[in-house]
């Protein structure tokens, strides 16, 4: 897959099919678009593009005190990392600052979609709206399609139990602890990628050594404090392991959660190593322990329902 930072890096090409959007999760909405541009340069042996936007635009319209933190499904490297998973070869983005957001739609799609890229079709979400204070919808496509020379195609919403499948829902799944729903939505296990920095060694300490795991992206999104079951490549081998989110009330009064994993079996030293830590299962909830021995005690028995999860997963 190539991508371009910038507009003017990407060779002009009016035989183009694009999509315009933010992509957060590429979940199986964003990918039934995907497919069907795929499909569409294809048919029309044109070239296939993804725009997309770096911060994530609420990060930037929202960077305010009295609001509360954006949260992220994907940060750009694991949305780079999707697209390329399920096809995409072009990806440009956008760098996107209060600056361009003051840009009105009509200027972004004739300087930026047809002029720049170069566009003989756009495909375009249900609910998809762009440009200054939100302003570009279907319509105003429609409308300068016809003297831009382009086609328009609008992407029905995609369902999961009659419900439609969005980042929003997905955040809120994961916030509920609904792993389950979360990932059904997403089409993939929810995954964090980050670097394993130094701990405190407790867990070392009491024979449970963990790889904390920090996101690139302070917006990064964890699920719901808890313990899950979790895999993540390591060395080339899938690994399995039990992971805590949260604030580790037992030991600490951490401010913040954190991602700790203890992987099955494993004792090299992963420290400042990148993972991709995937929740498979939910365990339980975090809680606080009144002893050590108490701890240690429910360590066994969540570490034993997760042999078990993992048995089931691989029969599957």
């Amino acid at each position: 897959m190539i991508t371009y930072n910038l507009l003017d890096e990407l060779p002009f090409e009016e035989k183009t099919v694009l999509t315009v959007g933010t992509f957060d999760g590429v979940h199986r909405g964003h990918r039934a678009i995907i497919e069907q541009l795929l499909n569409e340069a294809q048919g029309l042996q044109a070239r296939a593009v993804v725009v997309t936007f770096d911060p994530h635009p609420q990060i930037v319209l929202r960077n305010k005190p009295d609001k509360p933190p954006v949260t992220l499904l994907s940060t750009i490297e694991e949305r780079l990392q999707l697209l390329e998973r399920y096809g995409v070869t072009n990806v440009v983005i956008i760098p996107f600052s209060e600056e361009f957001a003051a840009i009105d739609s009509e200027t972004f799609v004739r300087d930026y979609l047809v002029g720049k890229i170069g566009c003989s079709k756009i495909l375009v979400g249900y609910d998809h709206s762009f440009g200054r204070n939100r302003e570009g919808n279907l319509a105003l496509l429609e409308q300068l399609s016809q003297e831009l020379h382009f086609s328009v195609e609008q992407m029905p919403p995609l369902y999961n139990n009659d419900v439609t499948i969005s980042s929003t829902k997905i955040r809120n799944a994961l916030r509920d602890g609904d792993l389950a729903l979360a990932n059904t939505m997403l089409g993939y296990e929810y995954f964090i990628e980050g670097r394993v920095v130094m701990g405190d060694g407790r867990g070392k300490q009491l024979g449970l050594p963990t790889a904390n795991v920090r996101s690139t992206d302070d917006n990064k999104l964890l699920p719901k404090n808890g313990v899950y079951l979790v895999s993540a490549i390591i060395e080339n081998k899938l690994c399995y392991g039990m992971a805590n989110v949260g604030v580790r009330p037992t030991f600490t009064h951490d401010e913040f959660p954190s991602l700790e994993v203890h992987f099955f079996g494993i004792d090299s030293d992963l420290y400042d190593i990148i993972l991709n830590v995937s929740f498979l299962r939910r365990i339980r909830n975090e809680q606080k322990f009144d002893s050590i021995d108490l701890f240690l005690s429910q360590i066994v028995e969540d570490r034993e329902t997760c042999y078990e999860l993992i048995e089931q997963i691989e029969k599957k």
